[in-house]
């Protein structure tokens, strides 16, 4: 029965047991918490922070892209949760001959939903599953993306400094939020310059605090190079943790648009 359930292919292996969880990426981590998961998740990575008492009490197995295939192994899981992105293939492909893998492909807000419900299937709690799915719409339904358009970039890391693509989960939640992304055009994460950004008439930067740790030094920083630029610090687990964290990205949001316009 071992093998990968993908989810822009999703099927539901037969026999398939979820007894025995291991959560190969932070943000599905908090969502089995919140869909009702304890003792069943196992294993989680070392960037599984939320929630905290897991990130403390569970076994880690490493890091998203160095998990140690030989601890999961040992720990004999029925499922393995991972995503197309955050892990690395061949060792996916290796855990799928331990048991089921199932391997997230989100890039859009309706990627997300999809993923929460197939994931409330595979470990029989679909009833919460579209329950998290319905406060976020609603959640979102009372967020105003089009009073404020700004042109926006947002940066994930330094030295070099790299963005997001229009083709990232990013760029999805910075339509959602009324930024519009100076980059739509790039795919994945490009490496950018502050001269581009000058040149680019950038009207709000986003400085995420994951996976660089951007701080309050890195605006002085950078507002020598761009005066006319709106900068501020952004919560990366808002703009790139799809799952149940979408239930607080909307008031979020809100709290960010009004910083963004008040330059």
């Amino acid at each position: 029965m071992p093998s990968i359930i993908y989810q822009n292919n999703f099927i539901v292996p037969a026999g398939l047991k979820s007894g025995r969880i291991v959560s190969l990426v932070p943000s599905q981590t908090e969502l089995l918490f919140d869909i009702g998961l304890d003792e069943e998740v196992i294993g989680i990575t070392k960037f599984c922070v939320h929630p905290n008492d897991w990130f403390i009490n569970k076994t880690r197995i490493g890091g998203t892209k160095t998990v140690d295939i030989e601890k999961i192994k040992a720990l004999q899981p029925d499922l393995i949760l991972a995503n197309k992105e955050e892990n690395i293939r061949e060792q996916v492909e290796a855990l799928s001959a331990i048991c089921p893998v199932y391997v997230s492909d989100v890039a859009t807000f309706d990627d997300a939903l999809e993923m929460i419900q197939q994931v409330g299937i595979l470990v029989n709690k679909e009833l919460k599953a579209t329950e998290i799915n319905q406060k976020i719409l609603e959640a979102f339904a009372g967020l105003n993306a089009d009073e404020h358009r700004l042109s926006t970039t947002y940066l994930i890391w330094r030295n070099p400094y790299m963005t997001a693509g229009g083709d990232t989960y990013i760029s999805d939640m910075m339509e959602l939020c009324g930024f519009e992304n100076v980059f739509v055009d790039e795919l994945r994460y490009p490496e950018i310059t502050i001269e581009r950004l000058q040149l680019e008439n950038c009207q709000l930067l986003l400085l995420s605090s994951e996976p660089y740790p951007f701080k309050e030094q890195h605006i002085q920083e950078l507002q020598l190079h761009l005066p006319n630029t709106r900068i501020l610090l952004a919560d990366g687990e808002m703009f790139s943790w799809f799952g149940s964290r979408l239930l607080h990205v909307p008031a979020y949001f809100k709290q960010l648009q009004k910083q963004a316009i008040s330059f």
